[in-house]
């Protein structure tokens, strides 16, 4: 079951990736409109028009993969293996109660000193 989440999970990123690089090569609705006023944006890799059917379809494909992807890692993760027992306070680590620290007792002062003068 890990392989086929590793997989799934390369698959999901690389996917994305392609996404995200297919929809910054398209050009936006007003690219033209810099083209007509001598902006030159009107060439692309692919052409003036050719690319936009084949940059629109690449998207969807790859975006319905992704989606894919997201479902199956969804289903994967909800899938695991769970401790026997239920609880997630079984599995935490008990740890030992702190110990106190023996009670100071005052040490009566010799007569004669002056350690009885200071205000605590």
């Amino acid at each position: 079951m890990d392989v086929i989440f590793t997989i799934t999970l390369t698959a999901h990123i690389l996917v994305g990736l392609s996404v995200i690089g297919l929809v910054l090569m398209q050009h936006g609705k007003g690219a033209d409109m810099g083209a007509a006023f001598g902006g030159g944006a009107s060439g692309s890799l692919f052409g003036a028009t050719g690319a936009a059917n084949f940059l629109s379809r690449a998207t969807a494909v790859l975006a319905t993969i992704f989606f894919l992807t997201s479902l199956g890692l969804a289903y994967m993760a909800s899938k695991q293996p769970t401790t026997v027992g239920g609880s997630v306070m079984d599995a935490a680590v008990q740890k030992a109660p702190p110990t106190t620290a023996p009670a100071v007792v005052p040490v009566p002062a010799p007569d004669g000193s002056k350690s009885q003068d200071i205000p605590k």
